[in-house]
């Protein structure tokens, strides 16, 4: 007689076990998924091992727009680390023209509004044609330049060029970890670039 109600008890721990896997898998591959930030190039937005949760279901409707903060996969042309993937800031989106001269960033030849978030030295933020990476670049539709935070640490699109939104896993969207350090984290608007009305 006590057989059987065990026997039920393990089918019901087991099918518990299977459902809580599913859900889980659910979640990391359509939802969100927690990331380690292990690379400088975001300082002082993100330090290096602070976690993130990254959004991958609101960018199958909401498209990735300039000043996110995204998780990909690099490019194989890109330097990366035992294949880990990459977390920087979208610069620029399909159709633009990204212009880097004279310290600052230019988006169709306005010059970028970026001291909310540029890596900054007593108080003051650092060039962003350190190191020669000066030059024009045109995104192709589908595709995002993208750049890190702290420019002179930062490989990015700047040295490999722009991105496949195909290669974005999705967008960092709260900061959790360590806990002092919990924050939704803000996309600029940067009202600079919007096109006056007629």
């Amino acid at each position: 007689m006590t057989r059987k109600p065990a026997l039920g008890c393990l089918l019901e721990i087991v099918e518990t076990l299977v459902l809580t896997l599913i859900i889980f898998w659910v979640i990391q591959s359509f939802v969100a998924q927690p990331y380690r930030v292990q690379q400088q190039s975001m300082e002082h937005t993100l330090e290096p091992d602070q976690y993130v949760l990254v959004d991958k279901l609101t960018p199958r409707f909401d498209p990735y727009k300039r000043g996110d903060i995204v998780v990909f996969d690099p490019p194989p042309t890109w330097l990366q680390a035992q294949g880990q993937p990459y977390i920087k800031r979208v610069i620029g989106i399909g159709g633009d023209t990204i212009q880097i001269h004279d310290g600052a960033v230019f988006v169709d030849e306005v010059k970028l509004s970026e001291d909310s978030y540029l890596y900054a030295e007593n108080g003051q933020t650092q060039p962003t044609d350190d190191l020669a990476r000066v030059g024009t670049w045109v995104v192709p539709p589908g595709q995002l330049f993208l750049m890190g935070d702290h420019r002179a640490n930062s490989t990015d699109s700047r040295v490999g060029g722009p991105v496949d939104v195909g290669r974005v896993i999705g967008r960092a969207w709260l900061r959790y970890w360590p806990i002092d350090t919990f924050t939704v984290l803000q996309t600029p608007s940067h009202p600079e670039l919007a096109t006056p009305s007629p």
